[in-house]
């Protein structure tokens, strides 16, 4: 049988001998199985080739390119075909493999998990995509409040860290958290920590996974709703852009009177500021203020965290939602299936977490 067989040099045409029984009806081309060919069109090393093109530029881009680099002719369609079947497969090895736990262990340092969201314009509307990261990160230097959001204070980078992403509902996301804490060995202790927004179900998820593990809210979305407090109570000003305006120097104050006495005492004060305002508008304000930070007390222990070198942002998946999500699955107002974007998504999660040569080892045995 006559085959053009796709290699990472071009096209090649193959023959083989392909088998068949007769009698049970079976069927085999046993080179394609010895060379590892898949649906006896492409070796592994044009799929790994294709797949990190295809998940690095748009598919026309990708086609050029391989075309100017590497002098290989391949159609923007191969190259999407192929992208989303090893999305697929990188999807299985991820949660059948046990090479990602075996990597975690490795690494060193406290575990962090991460979650966050970017919007996905799919067939079915635009759908948050949610990214998720496990790492762990060995403690920093500890610092002082005042010292919080200095441009100086950098942590050390994470030593291990695996993500995934996915575009399930809020209940099925938590039973993944769990699923994949348990694969990667990570202990419910008050070692671990958990970085997100303001959501609530991603609290009342995470407390489904893990009950001793130290919440960590967000301290600059917190700043946020403080500084929209600030903006109510003092009103915008016109104050040229070199001077801060006295919202912004009653926020920063606020946000580092949260940081230094922690989220109790000062839910006190602001009821205290509470109970002096008249205006409508302004007591509002400070009640939305206030119903937010009640709601997240037991996540906003900023300074012990500082003193323990800890992080108490979410800079890592904030960072990681642009490079792993947006950066490809926005790129050109691309418009995917569900199924598809998900793919996509695990190849680039699968390079994030540095198991890109570790998959496609285990495609080419």
């Amino acid at each position: 049988m006559n085959k053009c067989l796709l290699t990472v040099v071009g096209e090649v045409q193959m023959s083989r001998r392909y088998y068949h029984c007769g009698k049970c009806g079976a069927s085999c081309l046993p080179l394609d199985r010895w060379a590892g060919l898949v649906d006896g069109m492409s070796t592994p090393a044009a799929r790994r080739m294709l797949s990190l093109a295809g998940m690095s530029w748009s598919f026309d881009t990708a086609s050029g390119r391989l075309a100017e680099l590497c002098l290989l002719k391949v159609s923007n369609d191969t190259i999407r075909k192929v992208s989303e079947e090893e999305g697929q497969a990188v999807q299985r090895w991820i949660n059948k493999s046990d090479r990602p736990g075996e990597v975690f262990k490795q690494g060193s340092g406290d575990a962090e998990f991460y979650t966050d969201g970017v919007t996905v314009n799919t067939t079915k509307g635009w759908r948050d995509l949610r990214l998720n990261v496990m790492d762990k990160r060995e403690a920093g230097l500890a610092v002082t409040p005042q010292q919080w959001a200095d441009a100086g204070r950098v942590l050390p980078e994470p030593s291990v860290r695996i993500a995934w992403a996915s575009l399930a509902a809020c209940d099925t996301q938590g039973r993944v958290w769990r699923t994949m804490a348990r694969k990667l060995g990570v202990v419910d202790d008050e070692h671990l920590s958990v970085l997100a927004d303001g959501q609530r179900w991603i609290w009342d998820q995470a407390a489904l996974c893990w009950k001793q593990a130290q919440w960590v809210l967000d301290v600059f979305h917190v700043s946020e709703h403080i500084h929209d407090c600030g903006k109510i109570l003092f009103g915008e000003s016109d104050t040229p852009q070199a001077q801060p305006a006295q919202h912004q120097l009653w926020a920063e104050a606020q946000v580092l009177r949260l940081i230094e006495h922690g989220p109790v005492r000062y839910v006190n004060d602001l009821k205290d500021l509470l109970a002096s305002q008249s205006g409508p508008e302004q007591i509002k304000a400070i009640q939305s203020l206030l119903g937010y930070l009640k709601s997240n007390l037991d996540s906003m222990w900023y300074r012990q965290r500082l003193t323990q070198g800890r992080p108490i942002g979410t800079g890592l998946i904030e960072g990681g939602c642009k490079t792993i999500v947006s950066n490809r699955l926005k790129l050109n107002n691309a418009r995917w299936t569900e199924k598809h974007a998900e793919q996509m998504a695990a190849l680039r999660c699968l390079d994030y977490s540095g198991l890109w040569p570790d998959f496609w080892a285990q495609r080419a045995a």
